[in-house]
């Protein structure tokens, strides 16, 4: 197996982002007034104590009776049951519209990346698509029902209690609006320095994600060639990235802390220093003075939620990037301009380079006459899973030609690519729901008669029958659980009913290593039999029963022949069936059915 070195899938700007955030929410207008008009109500209520602080003490000052403090009880007691249920309801219609956005966002997402050009999601690499639609989308859900409903009411009190301190006196409002430099001050030293930072640890993510998924993903060819530590090392050096850069954020985050700290202490100062001034000159009251000074301290406990939550902020705002980037590549389309006459699959004098210096093929060359097999063998890194790629059409070649029954693959089009070429990777996925639904995935009008022959083909009728009911038994992580052989039979029972002309395996049969390896290798012969199939095998047991079989080494063919062919040789492939077999000695082909 080849590892593509990973070119990222697209990331949005942060305009980009706000505008699809912004046109996303002004679909639900309702939910967005009752967002703000309730985080409004309810920051106002929050104030009340505040109020009732400098009424106690301007009450204390004048000697007013102590009656009157049952009267501000119950105003209290009021205010805090009213302010109670505001931020309740507040939080509850703030999440409602997050999760609303990020539905839409999560299917947006989706739907891009299955339209992605094939060559663009290859070059990214599975771990940067399953980072984004995994990881940036757990992110950008916690932060919908967590941040930013956090984020918003502390803003909504932040704003409210700025208001309040002009309308207690307008020059205690303005002595309070002095500091806000400070504040200003203190983000622009930290936005500059922890917007790349984030960025590039969402990055990484992907990068640890992707190290790890190739790993698992090959981990058969990993073994064989006793490539772990050099697989452990690589993962292990994504995740120390991924670690550095986490420390070097917490390590800006500590920093804008004391910063914001500096702001707080310089604010109350000068409302201090202001308040006096304006209570000896006769200007306010010692109340006013204590609630201003108050409203000011009130900040600190929002703008302390907003700076600890800063963190998150970023981050979703990263995998904001990412997953608006994914949203808005544009889908490419390629029209039919001609018609392959038959099955025929003819890869000519093929390169193919990930990046500069990362040449993988060199100038690959075979053909796969209609309705045979050819199964493509060698070490990890020899350039199967490129080259099959590449004949499914998934990667463009470099130079070189790809032909299906003598048509350019560019010029066949991508709905009539999509109908005779089916790629099967170890890579096999059951939609939660009834399983005949998942195998209508192929082919939406498949009666259940020809679901039942489809799965009997691959020998899957047996168990699918034993279920509680039958193909319409729901399946999934919380419903009835598939093992992942069956999982691959459903897989190879999906390529029977699309019925595609050609048909490329990648490790589809991992699970070869199992009680149930004979059963599932015949399910894949069965499933393609009388179609032209490319085999990227990992097994040898897979490439003996193949018409012909290519050995690669280092991008290029070294050898080609049959089983028997290749082992009369004596050459790469014979020493490398006797290394499979475990001996040294001769090895006898096979049987396999046809």
């Amino acid at each position: 197996m080849t590892t593509p070195r990973p070119v990222s899938l697209p990331i949005a700007r942060y305009r980009a982002s706000l505008r699809w955030l912004a046109r996303t929410t002004l679909r639900h207008p309702l939910l967005l007034v009752a967002a703000l008009g309730t985080g409004v109500l309810a920051a106002a209520t929050a104030l009340v104590p505040v109020y009732a602080m400098g009424w106690l003490v301007d009450a204390a000052v004048a000697g007013r009776a102590a009656s009157d403090i049952v009267v501000l009880v119950v105003v209290l007691v009021t205010a805090a049951i009213v302010a109670g249920a505001l931020s309740g309801l507040s939080t509850y219609v703030i999440v409602r519209l997050g999760e609303t956005a990020v539905a839409v966002l999560r299917e947006d997402v989706v739907a891009g990346v299955l339209d992605l050009p094939s060559g663009v999601a290859e070059r990214g690499g599975r771990g940067d698509v399953l980072s984004r639609v995994g990881d940036d989308i757990a992110r950008i859900t916690r932060a919908s029902g967590e941040v930013v409903p956090a984020v918003l009411s502390a803003g909504l009190l932040v704003a409210v209690s700025l208001g309040s301190l002009f309308g207690v006196d307008p020059v205690l409002g303005v002595a309070g609006l002095l500091t806000l430099p400070l504040y200003g001050a203190a983000l622009l030293w930290y936005l500059p320095r922890s917007a790349h930072l984030y960025a590039e640890e969402r990055v990484a993510a992907g990068e640890r994600t992707e190290a790890l998924a190739s790993s698992l993903h090959g981990r058969e060819t990993v073994r064989a060639y006793r490539m772990e530590e050099a697989r452990l090392d690589e993962i292990r050096t994504a995740s120390d990235r991924m670690r550095a850069l986490s420390v070097s954020v917490f390590r800006l985050l500590l920093g804008l802390v004391g910063r914001v700290n500096l702001a707080e202490f310089c604010g109350l100062a000068v409302l201090f220093v202001v308040g006096f001034v304006r209570y000896t000159d006769g200007d306010v009251t010692i109340g006013a003075v204590t609630t201003a000074i108050l409203l000011f301290h009130r900040l600190f406990t929002p703008l302390g939620t907003v700076l600890f939550l800063f963190d998150e902020m970023q981050s979703a705002g990263a995998a904001m990037n990412r997953l608006v980037g994914v949203v808005a590549t544009p889908s490419v389309r390629v029209p039919s301009r001609s018609t392959p006459s038959d099955g025929a699959l003819r890869v000519d004098n093929v390169r193919f380079a990930y990046g500069p210096g990362d040449d993988v093929l060199h100038g690959v060359s075979f053909s796969v006459p209609a309705g045979t097999r050819l199964a493509l063998v060698g070490a990890s890194g020899a350039g199967k899973t490129t080259a099959a790629l590449i004949a499914a059409g998934a990667l463009t070649p470099d130079s070189g030609s790809v032909r299906l029954g003598g048509a350019a693959l560019s010029d066949i089009g991508t709905d009539a690519m999509r109908s005779r070429v089916a790629v099967l990777s170890q890579d096999v996925h059951v939609v939660a729901g009834p399983v005949i639904d998942d195998l209508r995935l192929s082919d939406e009008n498949a009666d259940e008669d020809t679901v039942w022959r489809a799965l009997q083909t691959v020998g899957a009728d047996a168990w699918v029958r034993a279920l509680p009911e039958g193909v319409h038994t729901e399946v999934g992580a919380h419903r009835h659980r598939l093992t992942a052989a069956q999982q691959q039979q459903i897989a190879l029972a999906r390529l029977v009913l699309k019925d595609p002309d050609v048909a490329i395996l990648d490790e589809a049969t991992a699970e070869a290593g199992s009680a149930g390896a004979a059963a599932l290798e015949r399910a894949a012969l069965a499933a393609t039999a009388g179609r032209t199939t490319l085999i990227v095998a990992h097994r040898l047991t897979q490439a003996a029963s193949a018409d012909a079989i290519a050995v690669m080494e280092a991008g290029q063919i070294v050898e080609f022949g049959s089983h028997d062919d290749l082992l009369a040789r004596g050459g790469a492939y014979a020493r490398q069936w006797a290394a499979w077999r475990g001996d040294a000695g001769p090895a006898s082909t096979p049987s396999a059915p046809r």
